[in-house]
């Protein structure tokens, strides 16, 4: 993990030196401390997917390539078998498997997320970014928190949000759950 940590920052990194950006202006994107940004780009901070998805957007460039440093090449379809698609861990307990990685133009990115249980006392982490999301459980019991309502979902269900809305995930019953999310 703290490798591929480290080339997401480094890709970071790069893409501000080509376009001559000064990190402030990617942390105020991203609504993050100078600081926070700054660990991200040395790989010792923690990763938001949702965070590469709006400094891939706003700079033109593909999500993939921030993530696992390949420009997608297909544009009439891509094949994702199962189990292989691209995985990234951008939190020790988070793991992000993309299914549409080589799909170029995409519209959307799906993933198979899994999340590992925390203890009952650890803070809840919320994100928000531009657009929408669907989820739904493969496995596991999910509770998710949108804004101020908290929702479980169980295996087979399924929630479709407005992603500004500050949101975050975490695992029930110290067991893993496993979630298939698109963002839009």
């Amino acid at each position: 993990m703290d490798e591929q940590l480290k080339q997401i920052g480094e890709r970071l990194r790069g893409l501000r030196d080509v376009l001559d950006i000064e990190a402030q202006e990617v942390a105020d994107l991203c609504g993050i401390t100078l600081e926070h940004y700054l660990k991200m780009e040395s790989g010792e901070g923690e990763l938001s997917v949702a965070n590469l998805q709006k400094i891939a957007k706003e700079y033109g460039v593909e999500l993939n390539v921030l993530l696992f440093g390949e420009e997608p090449h297909m544009s009439t379809y891509f094949l994702t078998r199962k189990g292989q698609g691209l995985s990234v861990e951008r939190r020790k307990a988070y793991n992000y498997e993309s299914l549409a990685s080589g799909f170029r133009g995409r519209k959307a990115d799906p993933f198979i997320v899994t999340v590992e249980p925390k203890p009952e006392d650890t803070p809840r982490e919320s994100n928000s970014h531009p657009g929408q999301e669907f989820n739904m459980v493969l496995e596991g019991t999910m509770e998710l928190t949108i804004g101020q309502k908290t929702l479980i979902l169980e295996e087979g269900d399924s929630i479709y949000f407005d992603a500004t809305q500050p949101h975050g995930m975490r695992a029930l019953n110290g067991q893993n759950v496993r979630f298939f999310a698109i963002i839009f």
